[in-house]
């Protein structure tokens, strides 16, 4: 049943080598006990023929697309997305993950579950999160910047030309509020902010603050949890390239934060050009986002005709 909430669940396929090492985390273990990891046979026998290995991948599969449907809208499994999650931050948590050093160019083999961990656990506690799981995400978060999973985390999730880092180095002031930010965690998020371990107007390595990444990733959730805040300011430009949260927000076509940002906040400049002067209705205009645009037309002072660099 594990095996099967695993594959049907997950947002990639998984390894078989990433999936026996997730199966074999206990609750509340400190370290993996390499004894509880166990064996692809067993894992394939247990299962009495409803997965598969796909031998060019070496990746898990459902013999068939018709058990993934069932699955899928038959749930055999209590929150199946919470559970993942707490394994997946159970996992970074062990002492031989956080000793890794976040300079290191590839994860070792004696860790196969830390890339999918690293780069899943967020979006799977969205969607169902525990007190536990909770706990497990403050304890990663804090000191996140020195945590390999960080690494991996923007290295899978951004562009090269936007990595924070060279392959020596690791990743620099991207902390654990940006970490929960660009997931868009809002339980995780709201316990962070009560800690009052972060500041919430904190640049990261490019100059963009929490509030930059969850406009973004498009967290509406987060967005508002921020605006809440007294501190927050919702308009910095980042360093790099001189945009501001509306603009990524626009550029992206999030079109629910752009309504917060922008009709919700009385001091905004809906008109505030990045370094080569495009507005947030150009960016929005060029990757053909019609909602926002119409959103930006009904403001008095944005301007049509703006030229660009």
């Amino acid at each position: 049943m594990e095996v099967l909430m695993w594959v049907s669940h997950a947002e990639r396929p998984l390894h078989i080598d990433e999936l026996c090492h997730a199966l074999g985390v206990e609750e509340g273990s400190i370290d993996l006990n390499i004894r509880n990891v166990p064996a692809v046979e067993a894992l394939i026998a247990c299962c009495m023929g409803l997965v598969t290995v796909e031998k060019s991948s070496s990746t898990i599969q459902l013999v068939h697309y018709s058990l993934q449907e069932y699955l899928s809208h038959n749930s055999d499994f209590l929150m199946p997305h919470s559970m993942i999650a707490e394994v997946c931050l159970t996992y970074l948590n062990f002492r031989h993950i956080r000793v890794l050093s976040p300079t290191l160019r590839s994860v070792p083999p004696t860790a196969p579950f830390v890339e999918h961990a690293s780069c899943y656990w967020g979006i799977h506690a969205g969607r169902g999160n525990t007190e536990s799981g909770r706990i497990h995400a403050l304890k990663l978060l804090d000191g996140y910047d020195k945590h390999i999973s960080s690494k991996i985390l923007l290295l899978r999730g951004m562009p090269p030309w936007y990595q924070p880092f060279d392959w020596e180095g690791a990743p620099r002031e991207f902390t654990g509020i940006h970490g929960a930010l660009y997931f868009g965690c809002v339980e995780i998020t709201a316990a962070l902010l009560e800690t009052n371990k972060w500041d919430v107007q904190a640049a990261d390595f490019n100059g963009n603050t929490a509030i930059a990444w969850a406009a973004r990733r498009g967290h509406e959730g987060v967005v508002n949890v921020l605006l809440e805040q007294i501190k927050v300011n919702p308009h910095p430009a980042d360093n790099e390239y001189g945009r501001t949260p509306l603009l990524r927000a626009a550029k992206s076509g999030h079109k629910g934060v752009v309504k917060m940002l922008l009709l919700e906040q009385n001091d905004v400049n809906p008109d505030r050009t990045d370094k080569w002067n495009r507005t947030p209705l150009a960016r929005a205009a060029k990757s053909e986002y019609e909602g926002v645009v119409r959103m930006l037309l009904k403001e008095d002072d944005v301007s049509t005709d703006q030229a660009d660099k």
